[in-house]
């Protein structure tokens, strides 16, 4: 095992023919969760290394996407590594790849070839735009998803449209790839079959635009971009303080509206104005309310706006810079071993009471090619578990 503690997914064995961000965030979930996940890269490795060299000459996507795993280089188009790959995945519980559209069923690891071998196994296919229609075939990065979608017509200032600042279609496909591995997982239990788990970036964002697209089915109109404001909810944006700095406030109901008017404000009777008195009509009058909003706020400081602001209960965050957040009094982080030195990371979201994180190391490029070839092809004892595919409960 690479995970330092045992977890829940302890003594499982996957395999993921990976690159990029999609297929590694939901293997590296599967690794924190204490499954021994082999990442197979092609001779140059996973592409994401060399996206960036910020982190000790190493790349900030794949020290956050890989701990805990081991790298096994292979060239599946030579017999030897493919024959490698068929006995890892003979002997694996979840196979994950995202390879270009159709590369894994022309190598001959495509899943219908694998779940008829191997009845147990559960595989989890991550694409751009799912195995139908006619955008199958296409190449699909995050910024393309972002574009296709919609989402980046509703993101950004009302003057253009603008990307979200992070790989949003990758890491919400990631994440649903993980989420359907735990539900095979669980139905494999009941049953004692594995099952063919298919994630695509393209349905991971599109539900996520649920809400828009419904304005735009049912309304008429979908939501305009409207910068730091919610186009439905008012007041709910950024505001300018007296010393430049900002805060993003959000009233979520009419209780919220009159404590925030009497607290924060010291303007009472706006919660009762006709013009502001239901969320509609605010919304409606935006431009008023919040150039009323404004004015005041810039007679505050930071702190005073905080005082006022937690006096009434109001829900605000401040408008930080990424370096607020590297200092951030809530940010949890852990330490990780790289091939260039110990990194300071973010710890994973999820917490389990009374069982420590302890994070696994980044492998460097195949460093454990030759221990697993042992393992595959010169068997001991404590090796690489036998086959849990070939049916059975």
């Amino acid at each position: 095992m690479t995970s330092p503690l045992a977890g829940p997914l302890s003594g499982l064995l996957v395999v993921s023919l990976e690159q990029a961000v999609a297929a590694p965030l939901c293997t590296s979930r599967l690794a924190d969760a204490g499954a021994r996940v082999i990442k197979i890269e092609r001779p140059e490795g996973d592409f994401a290394r060399g996206y960036d060299a910020v982190v000790h000459g190493q790349s900030s996507y794949f020290v956050w996407l890989n701990r805990g795993k081991e790298s096994v280089v292979l060239d599946i188009k030579t017999p030897e590594d493919a024959e490698l790959l068929e006995r890892l995945i003979a002997r694996a519980d979840v196979f994950v790849q995202n390879l270009a559209p159709g590369a894994a069923e022309r190598a001959g690891f495509g899943s219908d070839a694998l779940r008829r071998r191997h009845p147990r196994l559960i595989t989890c296919d991550i694409s751009g735009y799912g195995d139908d229609g006619p955008y199958r075939d296409m190449k699909a990065y995050d910024l393309l998803v972002q574009s296709e979608t919609g989402l980046a017509s509703i993101t950004g200032s009302p003057d253009q449209p603008g990307r979200v600042g992070v790989s949003v279609a990758d890491i919400a496909c990631g994440m649903n790839a993980y989420t359907g591995v735990l539900q095979a997982l669980l139905e494999r239990e009941r049953s004692g079959e594995g099952s063919a788990v298919a994630v695509s970036l393209f349905d991971s964002l599109a539900e996520w635009m649920m809400v828009p697209l419904m304005h735009h089915d049912h309304g008429g109109k979908a939501p305009g971009r409207v910068g730091l404001m919610h186009p439905s909810i008012a007041p709910y944006s950024a505001f300018t303080l007296a010393d430049g700095r900002q805060v993003v406030l959000s009233i979520q109901n009419e209780r919220e509206w009159t404590a925030f008017c009497a607290d924060v404000l010291l303007r009472p009777e706006l919660a009762t104005d006709e013009r502001f008195a239901t969320n509609n009509r605010r919304v409606a009058n935006r431009p008023e309310l919040d150039g009323l909003v404004a004015a005041i706020f810039q007679t505050m400081d930071h702190a005073e706006a905080v005082r006022r602001l937690n006096r009434a209960r109001t829900a605000f965050g401040s408008l930080n810079e990424v370096a607020d957040l590297s200092t951030h009094a809530q940010l949890r982080r852990v330490t990780a071993g790289t091939p260039g030195g110990l990194v300071d990371v973010v710890a994973p979201p999820v917490q389990v009471r009374g069982r420590p994180y302890v994070s696994g190391a980044v492998p460097a490029l195949g460093q454990h090619t030759d221990a697993v070839r042992r393992e595959i092809f010169e068997p001991t004892p404590s090796g690489v578990k036998p086959s849990n595919n070939k049916g059975g409960a």
